[in-house]
């Protein structure tokens, strides 16, 4: 498939004695968003770290745009990229944290200016056009001087998913990213990235947020004890779920 951006293959991963991945495989699409859901512990948030090399995988492949992601083939066998080959990959993919990771010392336009100018080298007067547009974009163009200290967990969240999409990722992954956010400010968020989904932002989403979930993915992957137990659009998934373990997930927190 020419569309294809994330080919996972039989992804492993140990911690120690422990198996976090047991062969997870996912093939995700040019302008799908893919929410991943499940319990505690079932491997959700370490398989989105191993797709930008966060994390090193054990066994199997991942490739984004057709491109190995931390790993190069010598002689029929995988080994680890250079640090300055895998930088460049992650460039392609945006990551959004639970915890928002803004420099505090620099203003909300600083931090989404920072990576355009130093890892692209894009000129500091296009960074600002930018960023101001993309601040704009996730309603905070009003915070443009602002510093992270001043802003809720709502909007320094905001100026994460800006300073992401500042890199012009081919591939937006979002790790539980309203988990640690108070009940009235989530809203504010889950409003942008469902506007990202719309507009065709190729997104894989650990999410609890079902509600979300069943509006913004196309499709929905159901985790548990390190597979995937179960996928199909939220329709599916939701309203006629055919995995034991799913129904049970689902029933506790719908």
């Amino acid at each position: 498939m020419t569309d294809l951006v994330v080919r996972a293959v039989d992804v492993e991963k140990r911690f120690g004695r422990l198996e976090v991945l047991k062969g997870v495989s996912l093939d995700v699409a040019k302008r799908e968003t893919i929410c991943i859901i499940g319990p505690s512990g079932s491997g959700k948030t370490t398989f989105i770290r191993c797709i930008n090399h966060l994390e090193k995988i054990d066994g199997g492949r991942i490739e984004v745009n057709g491109q190995l992601i931390g790993y190069r083939e010598s002689n029929g066998k995988l080994v680890e990229d250079s640090a300055r080959s895998i930088a460049k990959q992650r460039t392609q993919i945006g990551m959004v944290f639970q915890r928002f990771n803004l420099f505090p010392h620099k203003t909300a336009l600083e931090n989404v200016m920072e990576a355009p100018v130093h890892v692209l080298g894009v000129s500091k007067k296009q960074a600002q056009e930018e960023a101001l547009e993309l601040l704009r974009r996730v309603g905070l163009g009003d915070k443009s001087d602002t510093y992270p200290g001043k802003l809720s967990g709502g909007q320094q969240q905001r100026v994460a998913i800006a300073r992401a999409l500042a890199m012009k990722p081919a591939l937006m992954l979002f790790d539980e990213p309203t988990s640690a956010l108070d009940p009235e400010v989530i809203g504010e968020v889950l409003a942008v990235m469902e506007e990202l989904a719309h507009e065709g932002m190729t997104m894989i989403v650990v999410t609890h947020e079902m509600g979300f979930a069943r509006v913004a993915a196309d499709r929905v992957v159901m985790m548990d004890d390190g597979v995937i137990v179960e996928e199909g659009t939220p329709e599916e998934l939701f309203d006629e779920p055919s995995h034991k373990r799913t129904q049970q997930f689902l029933s506790k927190i719908l």
